[in-house]
């Protein structure tokens, strides 16, 4: 018999998934304090989590015989996922199961923010009847702005439409070919902010999306806009933010999430111009089963049969596959993780070159890694090895692979190129040793480097001064240099540093600020 402990509430239709398979005994002990799971975690097999329980490293080590986190659900910054993997333990999400419920809620706090209905509703609890201090606005004819248009920007993106709304979307990762087919609105950043009467954000809380909603943002959009986020907490600054509700910048805004929660304290409950829910996004009924049905099934699927599915620290290959193309898996998602972080544009093509003894392997098992590398920058913990190859192929992403047994200069390498709607990018990599990973060209700039740690990529012209500009501001910010490399084309440059700790975009925004430096990108390999 496995065991498998559930820690916090889950729909019994899931855990009934568990128990009814004769060969796993399910303990429900929710509300349990750090300390206390740490106590009792080693004796169990698996682990199913919602976002109340916190998987730390410490946790996590004194876990000896876990095999298995599910998440009914798909964020997992609540789970240590470095600590789980060294460790060997399968770390499991559900992807997609409260698309539905979360665009609903999203349209029922747009309706609800444009008629006051909370504030209104509150005010009669009161005893008042001030029917002028609530006139609302329609939505009808309103132009709404949705950035990220994955799963549930697109319904949300219906939904407005049969109110009579003017939906249009952004979405870096949809091609404009994708988006005429699914019949939307396709606009740049810009256009969002610039023409959006609503705006609402649907990113997963990543480097890039960070406090993407921001001072300088919120002045690039029209006088009176009103702001959604039922998405991630952080995607929008706060600080910023209440400045905005306060001068009437942002006449409005509806909130799930908060990037402390609970928010005690929080400022943004002072005004009247902010209406909020305590993270409902996936609060329904139907959601919570989808979800707990999902994850149980993976679960037990694993735990008795050996089969992975939607886990985001494990391909879906079997252990001979892995000690044969382990070292490539983990040289295609590097890669592919960096390339995805310097691209600009839509991309519209992802081409995977195997050269040499790679591809008498099973290159496909490696491709979902790629994939997944390019696309985790922008979509986070929506993206793993088992839906990668499906989420680009709804996004009208290509994904072509070639092999060639010529070795070139290198005994194996995988070679990446994407297209995207303003240029091609590319990227090659090759295994020294046994297991080493390392890049060898980005673009037409061969450089060798090791894909590892805090990264710092640095595009300029080729002109004296640059190496201490980097050194200047980097020394300034007390940030030192472990490795750098360089590689240079004609008049332009590249620089990669392998940096001691993380650098903010504070720091990025100094670099570039600096003569010579074109862009600079920071990641974490």
């Amino acid at each position: 018999m496995f065991k498998v402990i559930v820690s916090d509430k889950l729909s019994k239709e899931g855990i009934d998934i568990l128990t009814n398979t004769g060969k796993i005994q399910v303990d429900v002990k929710t509300g349990l304090k750090p300390e206390e799971l740490k106590q009792i975690i080693r004796e169990y097999d698996g682990i199913v989590i919602r976002s109340a329980t916190k998987l730390t490293q410490d946790i996590i080590e004194a876990a000896k015989n876990l095999k298995v986190i599910g998440r009914a659900g798909s964020g997992l910054d609540n789970v240590d996922k470095a600590a789980a993997t060294a460790a060997g333990i399968v770390v499991m999400n559900t992807p997609g199961g409260n698309t539905v419920t979360t665009a609903e809620l999203t349209f029922a706090m747009l309706l609800a923010m444009s008629r006051h209905i909370p504030q209104s509703f509150l005010s009669i609890k009161e005893g008042k009847w001030e029917k002028s201090k609530f006139q609302g606005t329609e939505v009808y004819g309103k132009t709404l702005g949705i950035i990220g248009m994955g799963n549930i920007g697109q319904v949300l993106y219906n939904r407005a439409k049969c109110f009579g709304m003017n939906p249009m979307g952004y979405d870096p990762l949809l091609s404009k070919e994708k988006a005429k087919e699914l019949e939307i609105n396709l606009v740049s950043l810009d256009e969002i902010y610039a023409k959006s009467d609503y705006i609402s954000v649907h990113t997963p809380l990543v480097k890039e999306t960070k406090g993407m909603i921001n001072k300088e943002t919120i002045s690039k959009m029209k006088n009176g806009v009103k702001l959604l986020n039922i998405a991630r907490g952080g995607i929008i600054n706060e600080a910023d933010l209440y400045e905005a509700l306060k001068s009437g910048k942002v006449s409005a805004c509806a909130l799930d999430v908060f990037e402390i929660e609970p928010p005690v304290n929080n400022p943004l409950l002072t005004l009247g111009n902010l209406i909020a829910t305590p993270h409902l996004g996936a609060s329904t009924e139907e959601a919570q089963t989808n979800v707990a049905v999902a994850v149980c099934h993976q679960i037990a699927d694993y735990l008795i049969n050996g089969t992975i599915k939607n886990a985001v620290n494990v391909p879906s290959v079997t252990k001979e596959e892995v000690d044969i193309i382990g070292p490539y898996l983990n040289l295609g998602e590097k890669i592919g993780k960096l390339l995805g972080s310097i691209i600009v544009g839509g991309i519209t093509n992802i081409k995977i070159d195997y050269n040499g003894a790679v591809s008498a392997h099973n290159t496909g098992a490696i491709t979902p890694n790629v994939v997944k590398g390019i696309l985790y920058p922008l979509l986070g913990e929506d993206i793993n090895y088992v839906n990668a190859n499906e989420v680009a192929k709804k996004r009208g992403i290509s994904v072509v692979e070639s092999k060639s047994d010529q070795a070139f200069d290198y005994t194996s390498s995988i070679s990446i190129t994407a297209t995207t709607d303003i240029k091609t990018f590319s990227i090659s990599g090759a295994i020294f040793g046994k297991k080493n990973p390392w890049i060898v060209k980005i673009d037409d700039y061969s450089i060798e480097a090791i894909p590892e740690g805090h990264i710092l990529v640095i595009f300029n012209l080729d002109r004296p001064g640059v190496i201490a500009s980097i050194g200047k501001v980097l020394g300034k910010n007390k940030i030192n240099i472990a490795r750098m490399h360089l590689g240079r084309h004609l008049d332009k440059a590249i620089s990669i540093l392998q940096l001691d700790s993380a650098v903010d975009n504070a720091v990025i925004n100094e670099l570039k600020a600096e003569p010579n430096i074109t862009e600079a990108k920071y990641l974490e390999l």
